[in-house]
């Protein structure tokens, strides 16, 4: 199931994901910084909501309270809790 989710406090505005049970793939940000986006979303490719929020959870980024990593967290976290 595709899922869509805006950010809060970031560079990019929203993050695009397949979840399928707790997996999640085909992870998209919109917006922000692209090179490192890109590497984010090719690391978590397959890996677990439990994975992504343990290590993506709580990284902040320069004098922000949140990182695009923290806000995939977020969402991941919220569509597992809505598709359960």
């Amino acid at each position: 199931m595709e899922y869509t989710y805006k950010t809060k406090g970031t560079c990019s505005t929203s993050i695009t994901f397949d979840i399928n049970g707790d997996v999640i793939t085909n992870v998209r940000f919109t917006g922000g910084c692209n090179g490192n986006l890109k590497t984010i979303s090719s690391l978590v490719e397959g890996c677990t909501v439990d994975y992504i929020i343990e290590h993506c959870k709580g990284i902040t980024c320069g004098f922000k309270s949140t990182s695009c990593g923290d806000q995939l967290a977020n969402a991941v976290a919220e569509a597992y809790e809505k598709n359960k």
